[in-house]
């Protein structure tokens, strides 16, 4: 199939995966360190099939760091402070979470939030317990980048299952100076050639109208593209701020499963100092004396055979704390870095020569950085936000059902709307609405009507 057209808001490809210039090196040019995606988790192997990007970066050379959550040193208001105890006991709870979330989706047990099921295994903090907070922030928000208060319990469960041990438990840091993003590139060069007419970027979609026999897209520059088909791979966030016209609307089963979803903000900020003045460890954690998430962790760049000799250090807040940053000045954020910078290694260290974090929930074409799937949905909610109608169809890594927030999530929802789309094209017949995926249009509740009575302390008729 050779008549398509790539429409792209940028000026490269890529979307969430992406590279930015930033500090410099001896000789004067910029460092690359990646504003967006920056690992391949889960990569598969001894016996486990293999994550499809990490076959990408092995195609495509890419130069990257094997995790080791192991290798970490931890903080508090006192300076070093071992409490990796603390954080193994968390991640205990975790895997006792997670094989009972697995028993609730066979026998189609209620969900319920993970900080429910959290207390149910034995584990609930104090909220001033500093420690036990960074534990939990360390293996729950700073995987999905929301709370155990915001996170389904099953959900959440199954994401960590269909990577970790369906491929595997390691993970690669990406630090090539080409880009992660030159996996894309790469793979685009197979079947783009250089100023290929077919990809349009710098262009702005505003308006997309559908009808059974074909789809037009229309542009800000006042340009009209019809297609018979058309994949939609806006993110969650640009769904739901409605910055797009889809006519006819959307139906009411697909709004509300746009609505029902979540779209976290991950945000990661460099810093570049003269040298290094903290140890060689991959992982640096600080646990707040006062608010849970406040700059919680820092990593290295300037280790072996990484970045050595850069002085880049990243700091890394979610959602709450990364929309506080987003909202303010460079120069603000770096202040409240320092100071707990000084806090871990000293009021004596300098500042840094150069600062710099992208703003996720503010750039127009992505208003957040990954999804998030929280409780009290279902996959039949979900399933909803994947749909097509019609001739238009959906993809990215947030209609993903167990990959979802993963870049291989992105990869196999495209791969499967291409392969429908491509038995679409041959036999049009075999592709009219109903035969597209499921969809449904009534999502029902957990408790029939006829229940809420005085025998269950339900005695006023609040459907008046």
């Amino acid at each position: 199939m050779t008549d398509f057209l790539i429409v792209e808001y940028q000026d490269r490809i890529g979307g969430r995966l992406h590279e930015v210039e930033f500090g410099t090196k001896s000789d004067g040019s910029p460092y690359i360190v990646e504003a967006g995606a920056n690992w391949v988790e889960g990569l598969g192997g001894a016996g486990h099939p293999e994550n499809p990007i990490f076959s990408l970066a092995r195609k495509h050379g890419i130069s990257a760091l094997k995790t080791d959550y192991k290798n970490k040193m931890t903080y508090d208001k006192t300076g070093n402070k071992d409490y990796s105890k603390v954080m193994d006991n968390f991640a205990a709870a975790m895997r006792r979470v997670v094989v009972q979330a697995g028993s609730s989706l066979k026998e189609n047990v209620q969900d319920k939030t993970l900080r429910a099921a959290l207390r149910l295994v034995g584990w609930n903090p104090a909220p001033d317990n500093s420690h036990a907070q960074l534990a939990e922030w360390f293996g729950c928000d700073f995987e999905s980048s929301y709370t155990p208060e915001e996170n389904s319990a099953v959900f959440s469960s199954v994401a960590d299952n269909a990577t970790f041990a369906h491929f595997s438990d390691d993970n690669l840091f990406v630090y090539d100076q080409r880009g992660y993003s030159t996996i894309i590139r790469g793979e685009a060069a197979t079947f783009l050639t250089p100023n290929d007419p077919r990809l349009l970027l710098n262009t702005i979609v505003t308006a997309v109208n559908y009808t059974d026999e074909s789809v037009t897209v229309s542009t800000k520059d006042g340009t009209c593209i019809e297609a018979d088909y058309v994949i939609s791979t806006f993110s969650l966030g640009v769904l739901q701020r409605d910055v797009v016209e889809f006519y006819p609307p959307f139906p009411s089963w697909k709004k509300s499963a746009i609505a029902s979803f979540e779209i976290g903000t991950y945000t990661k900020i460099f810093l570049q100092f003269e040298k290094a003045f903290w140890p060689n460890s991959q992982y640096l954690l600080w646990a707040d004396p006062r608010e849970r998430g406040y700059y919680p962790l820092f990593q290295p760049l300037d280790l072996p055979g990484v970045l050595p000799g850069s002085g880049i250090i990243m700091g890394t807040v979610v959602n709450r704390h990364a929309h506080r940053a987003e909202a303010q000045t460079d120069q603000e954020t770096q202040d409240e870095i320092m100071e707990v910078l000084r806090t871990m290694y000293g009021k004596d260290i300098p500042d840094p020569k150069a600062i710099y974090y992208p703003r996720w929930s503010q750039e127009p074409w992505s208003y957040g950085s990954y999804s998030n799937w929280p409780p009290s949905t279902s996959l039949q909610a979900h399933q909803n936000l994947r749909a097509n109608i019609g001739r238009l169809f959906f993809a990215g890594e947030a209609t993903s059902q167990e990959f979802y927030g993963y870049l291989h999530g992105a990869y196999y929802e495209g791969r499967a709307v291409g392969e429908m789309l491509a038995t679409c094209i041959e036999e049009p017949v075999k592709c009219t609405d109903k035969d597209g995926q499921p969809r449904y249009q009534t999502l029902t509740g957990v408790t029939p009507y006829d229940m809420y009575n005085e025998q269950h302390g339900w005695s006023v008729d609040t459907t008046i």
